[in-house]
């Protein structure tokens, strides 16, 4: 009986949670922005209450974890510790940072990744158990970027070392998130509008399919670097012989090949996906509909397309979270983005800086992939009630 109420989940969150908790370092402070950090514990890193009352909500998540409580009831203490460590960190930059001392920096350790990790594991096995609706994955996720912005406002964060490095470079922060996501998302419209036609190319002439869809596996196996590298020189000819060309953007070095080469590597999985999505079409139903009179062009656009839209959907998926994590690639080559503040913390050896530039562009990802999916979702029950009609 005991065994049959522990759950094996649970034990590995509870084995990644509790060291983080009582052995791991939560915080790292350093005097200045430069100099080696010092690890600091929970129990030193908090005023005693609200190390009391974070060691309490962690007992209490493991427990729900640990003794398979029902569903909602573990979504609920996965987001209460969630919120608290998030809440903890701020409160320990905030103790630990000397009162008008403007130079000293905390950041979070690997005790505060393990417990965010931990936590997030059972957050998702719960919701991966309870398969909320589409919509309602949605709302959750604009749900959790909401209560980030509020805590983010309530001035929580405002010691950490990240909030810091983020407050000196706010305009430049909003200007790289600007490059990114038109990087990100420019290409995927471009790769979008040239893809799709190509697609309904490769369905209809089968002798193309195989030539078009070989040439671009071959440009999907050229590395990121290496393909911006062969862009630099015919770009830097067009802007250097073609009048107008460098006014425009045209250049060897910045967004032109970066934006490029997202596109070049974009192509295939719509493509792809177009041909499977039609392919897969029933062609009962598309006989049906030229029995009632309707030309290809009616049946491609009324019947094939809406019924391929899930393919399709998954192919725009997996292109824009592969675009957000590659734009970031772009700063080597003068691109922008946040890949500016990742290169520039690696430089100079800033993990929070590093930070400045990971963490939006995996929100980014992250929230591009939930949307995704659940339209994806949608537009499946809508090709089931199209095909069942």
């Amino acid at each position: 009986m005991i065994k049959q109420k522990i759950d094996k989940l649970g034990v590995v969150i509870a084995l990644i949670a509790m060291p983080a908790l009582l052995f791991v370092p939560f915080v790292t402070f350093k005097a200045n922005r430069i100099v080696q950090g010092q690890p600091v514990w929970v129990f030193s890193a908090l005023p005693a209450w609200a190390a009391a009352c974070l060691t309490l909500v962690v007992v209490a998540v493991l427990v729900s974890a640990i003794l398979k409580a029902g569903v909602l009831v573990r979504m609920i203490a996965a987001c209460l510790g969630l919120v608290t460590v998030l809440v903890a960190i701020g409160l320990a930059a905030s103790f630990l940072t000397p009162e008008g001392n403007s130079f000293a920096r905390v950041s979070t350790a690997s005790g505060f990744w393990m417990l965010l990790f931990a936590f997030s594991m059972l957050l998702i096995d719960a919701l991966a158990r309870l398969r909320p609706r589409p919509l309602v994955r949605i709302f959750l996720l604009l749900a959790g970027l909401v209560l980030l912005g509020l805590l983010a406002r309530s001035g929580v964060w405002n010691e950490l070392s990240l909030l810091k490095e983020f407050s000196s470079r706010a305009d430049s922060f909003w200007r790289e998130a600007w490059r990114h996501l038109a990087l990100a998302v420019g290409s995927l419209v471009t790769a979008f509008a040239m893809g799709l036609p190509l697609g309904i190319l490769c369905y209809r002439v089968e002798r193309l399919r195989a030539a078009i869809l070989n040439v671009l596996n071959v440009i999907q196996t050229i590395p990121s670097i290496a393909l911006f590298g062969l862009l630099i020189a015919p770009l830097g000819w067009i802007a250097a012989n073609l009048p107008g060309a460098s006014e425009l953007g045209i250049r060897g070095i910045g967004a032109a090949p970066a934006f490029i080469a997202l596109v070049l590597y974009a192509l295939l999985p719509i493509v792809a996906n177009t041909v499977s999505g039609l392919v897969g079409v029933d062609t009962a139903v598309s006989n049906a509909a030229k029995g009632l009179g309707m030309t290809d062009g009616q049946i491609l656009r009324r019947i094939e397309l809406p019924l391929a839209m899930p393919a399709i959907l998954t192919a725009i998926r997996i292109v824009l979270v592969q675009n957000i994590g590659m734009a970031t690639i772009a700063a080597l080559i003068g691109g922008g983005g946040f890949g500016v503040f990742v290169f520039h913390g690696i430089g100079q050896t800033a993990t929070d800086l590093v930070l400045l530039g990971a963490l939006p562009t995996v929100a980014l990802a992250l929230s591009a992939a939930v949307i995704m999916d659940a339209l994806t979702e949608l537009a499946t029950r809508a090709r089931k009630e199209i095909a069942t009609a």
